[in-house]
């Protein structure tokens, strides 16, 4: 009898394997020189600051944003937000503000940002975006703006300028 529960739940047992391998990471896309921003349509890399790239359900098609200003204005509106799946921004602590690098992009709904600081990003007011709470205390002190985690950004602090 003991053998015939073990030979019934066996098939379970790869089944629950099965799922967990069929998972796939998900990791920001590049952007190509002639990606245009999901929102303004202006052209990404041709301006300063850090971008964002949104990955929706079911979509193969990736919205890019030449600033994550841009990006928080498309995920907060409300038909889109419960179609995003993963969001990413660039780390600034770790690429140039002028020309951001590809592979400084970092999981959005864990970064820090700095929003009000001197520096301008393409779309006026930037939303900096850091890895980590250190980097973007150090970014407002020297360049001023108040520390935010993702959760914090919202409609009514875009609308500020």
């Amino acid at each position: 009898m003991k053998k015939l529960w073990g030979l019934l739940l066996l098939p379970l047992l790869f089944a629950c394997g099965q799922e967990a391998s069929d998972t796939v990471a998900v990791v920001a896309q590049t952007i190509d020189e002639h990606d245009r921003c999901h929102m303004c349509g202006m052209m990404i890399k041709k301006y300063p600051g850090p971008k964002g790239q949104v990955h929706l359900k079911g979509l193969q098609v990736t919205p890019k944003f030449c600033s994550t200003r841009d990006m928080f204005n498309f995920v907060l509106q409300s038909e889109n937000k419960r179609q995003v799946t993963n969001l990413f921004v660039h780390d600034m602590a770790k690429t140039d503000w002028q020309k951001p690098e590809d592979s400084a992009f970092i999981d959005a709904k864990t970064a820090w940002y700095v929003y009000g600081a001197s520096q301008k990003a393409v779309m006026g007011p930037a939303v900096a975006s850091f890895g980590t709470k250190e980097a973007a205390v150090k970014y407002a002190q020297e360049l001023g703006g108040i520390v935010l985690p993702y959760e914090k950004i919202d409609t009514q602090l875009l609308a500020d300028q």
